[in-house]
C-alpha cells in the first residue's frame, strides 16, 4: 500500500512540476510568446483555402453528375413495394423523396 502512495505522490508533484515549467496558455507557451499567431496563419491561409477547394470539388462533381440524363426507369416486382400508405402527403411518396431522382412504384413523376 505504501508503494502504491508514493508512486501516486511521486506523479502527482512531477505533473505539478510540468505545469508549472509551461508558464501560460498553450497557444503562447513554449519556445516562442506568438503561438497563437502561427495558429491564426495557418487557419486563413491553409484551412480556409482548403474548405473553398473542397467546396469548389464537391460543385464541379455535382455539375458533373447532372450531365448525364438520368436511367430508363424498369418496374421491378421486388423494388418499390407499398403494403401500406405513408402516413404523411398522398401516402405513395417517401418521407424526403425528389421527385428528379426517386421513381414511384409506377415509374418517374416528369
Amino acid at each position: 500500500m505504501s508503494l502504491v502512495s508514493h508512486i501516486l505522490r511521486r506523479s502527482i508533484s512531477q505533473s505539478i512540476v510540468r505545469q508549472a515549467e509551461v508558464g501560460g496558455p498553450s497557444a503562447v507557451a513554449g519556445h516562442e510568446a506568438g503561438g497563437y499567431k502561427v495558429w491564426k496563419k495557418l487557419s486563413f491561409f491553409v484551412a480556409m483555402p482548403a474548405v473553398g477547394l473542397c467546396m469548389l470539388n464537391a460543385y464541379l462533381k455535382h455539375q458533373e453528375e447532372h450531365a448525364h440524363p438520368r436511367p430508363e426507369f424498369v418496374k421491378y416486382e421486388h423494388l418499390r413495394i407499398r403494403n401500406k400508405r405513408f402516413p404523411w402527403g398522398e401516402g405513395n411518396k417517401s418521407l424526403f423523396h425528389n421527385p428528379h431522382a426517386n421513381a414511384l412504384p409506377d415509374g418517374y413523376e416528369h
